[in-house]
């Protein structure tokens, strides 16, 4: 099944996948949930908590792997004691990526009434953007990036930011702190401004060994990239953490099934980074996925109720 990664290979695939009635197979399910239990344990080890991080121990960084960061009692002290997810595991969950093929899909209703619903990388979820998208939050990312280039590192614009929140409800913020050493400065930030002012939303860090070993989890299975997509690491702890898990937005190109031209993101059209993330191999596994009824994978229109 496309080999070679290419649009109109993929497009013709899911017209014929979209032809078919979608069934959940609880025997694929429940082995695809072990074998990935078994590597990588979101459970235990997606969140940095207490009790998976002592105090006084070193945490090694995900990426620069030569670099480490002490768990000082300030550190310590932002951790939830255990990871922080009431009410595991979720029935329905919605992870929401933030593809152009979202756009006139009429799917906000549907994801507003999952238990739990993940998002990426703080989405605009309001305006008219909430008839395709919803607006219910419960974690979403945040790329430190985003901080820096939206919202000046915090520096001149924190009432932007902290207003912006505002539409994400008693939502988690999830920052990759120990990814990179130059995320750790600004995602404490975070962490501390939520807390100062008193914000519904509560900051908490990606596990660099939970990443880790998701990234070789998925290398095995021939998704080889600079780094996983955050919507792929999410996708893959809600696999764990949920009993159903459907995705809507996840759809890498530049076209809709009809062969349209479409946006990258439901609200621009920026790119990402050549050669960063794979993308095009993601998305085959999430195909796969949907085929052996492990997940559910929405691509256009929901179905109006």
């Amino acid at each position: 099944m496309c080999s070679r990664y290419s649009e109109d290979c993929y497009i013709q695939a899911v017209n014929e996948v979209q032809n078919c009635t979608w069934q959940k197979r609880p025997q694929e399910y429940s082995r695809f949930r072990f074998f990935l239990s078994s590597c990588c344990n979101a459970v235990n080890n997606f969140i940095v908590s207490q009790n998976n991080t002592s105090l006084g121990s070193n945490i090694t960084y995900e990426v620069e792997s030569k670099k480490n960061i002490l768990i000082a009692e300030d550190i310590y002290k932002m951790l939830p004691k255990s990871q922080p997810f009431d009410g595991f595991p979720f029935k329905q969950c919605a992870v929401v990526g933030n593809g152009g093929i979202l756009t006139n899909s009429s799917c906000g209703a549907e994801i507003d009434q999952s238990d739990f619903v993940f998002r990426c990388n703080l989405p605009p979820i309001w305006g008219n953007a909430v008839a395709d998208v919803g607006n219910k939050t419960d974690l979403v990312t945040v790329n430190p990036s985003i901080i820096a280039l939206k919202y000046g590192k915090l520096n001149e614009m924190k009432a932007a930011f902290l207003r912006n929140l505002t539409s994400y409800g008693y939502s988690f913020l999830l920052l990759p702190a120990f990814s990179y050493s130059s995320n750790t400065a600004i995602s404490f930030e975070v962490h501390h401004l939520l807390k100062k002012y008193q914000a519904k939303q509560r900051a908490i860090f990606f596990h660099p060994n939970y990443l880790k070993s998701l990234a070789q989890f998925w290398r095995g299975r021939g998704v080889r990239a600079y780094r996983l997509s955050t919507g792929f690491m999410i996708t893959s702890a809600a696999i764990e953490l949920c009993e159903d898990v459907k995705l809507y937005g996840f759809w890498p190109f530049s076209k809709n099934l009809n062969g349209k031209p479409i946006s990258h993101h439901y609200y621009d059209n920026q790119l990402p980074k050549p050669g960063f993330h794979a993308m095009p191999k993601e998305f085959y596994q999430v195909l796969q996925l949907h085929y052996k009824g492990v997940l559910k994978l929405q691509i256009g229109a929901c179905l109006k109720r």
